[in-house]
């Protein structure tokens, strides 16, 4: 759904979401999820204990952040409490083994990221916002070539509207004159709004449930496109 023809354009920075946006993240978590419900099988059934652990993870947030440190330290404190602490400390070490391998994934990046990266390069500030654990997103971001690419690059605890306003104040002319792309529309689009600037959502084939919201079509600064193909055409019409 693209932006209005009457939408102003203003626009001077392009914000770019990182995981599940420019590479592919999420898969390696859910590959650990599978590895952790087998280890768990004899303490509570799959379904039961995802739900368990996803409970686990939105508490864990405020005290652990985001990212495969977080994911694997929810993922133990879950078999201990659904196990009553009788979860075998060889299951504790898979578990840890599970979350190790997130960490060591190799980067594949999304269709038409490279194209769609050169092709607004000098027209805009292009800017990596991206959340999670500062080690593993350096790593990413190194093993996927494209450091060059942005202008700035910003790697936070979380993303509220406060954190968009702080990041293009400091790189860009104010949210104001920005937009963020991204595949969450909780992280990516939501705040970015409420910041005073445009969010575009770029949907992945999987998305964290905490992630997930309803688009918000009324807003006439969001925008949802199929895939970063279409970012360039999305902006050209912005210009007018």
């Amino acid at each position: 759904m693209p932006l209005p023809a009457t939408a102003p354009p203003t626009l001077s920075a392009i914000g770019f979401d990182a995981d599940d946006t420019l590479w592919h993240n999420e898969r390696y978590f859910r590959a650990a999820q599978t590895r952790f419900e087998e280890l768990m099988v004899d303490f509570m059934p799959a379904e039961d204990l995802d739900a368990r652990l996803l409970l686990t993870e939105a508490r864990n947030i405020r005290h652990y952040g985001f990212g495969a440190k977080s994911f694997a330290l929810s993922m133990i404190e879950t078999a201990i409490e659904v196990s009553g602490g009788a979860v075998p400390a060889p299951v504790i070490a898979e578990i840890l083994a599970a979350g190790r391998e997130i960490l060591s994934h190799p980067v594949e990046l999304l269709p038409h990221v490279g194209d769609t990266l050169d092709a607004l390069a000098g027209r805009y500030r292009l800017i990596l916002v991206t959340k999670g654990d500062l080690i593993d997103q350096e790593r990413k971001l190194d093993a996927s070539g494209l450091r060059d690419m942005f202008d700035a690059i910003e790697i936070v605890s979380h993303k509220h509207s406060e954190t968009y306003r702080s990041v293009f104040d400091r790189h860009a002319e104010g949210a104001g004159r920005a937009m963020m792309v991204g595949n969450s529309l909780v992280s990516d689009v939501l705040p970015m709004l409420a910041a005073g600037g445009y969010g575009t959502h770029v949907p992945h084939e999987t998305t964290w449930a905490l992630e997930r919201a309803e688009p918000p079509v009324a807003n006439p600064r969001y925008a949802g496109i199929g895939d970063l193909a279409a970012l360039p055409a999305l902006l050209d019409g912005l210009r007018g």
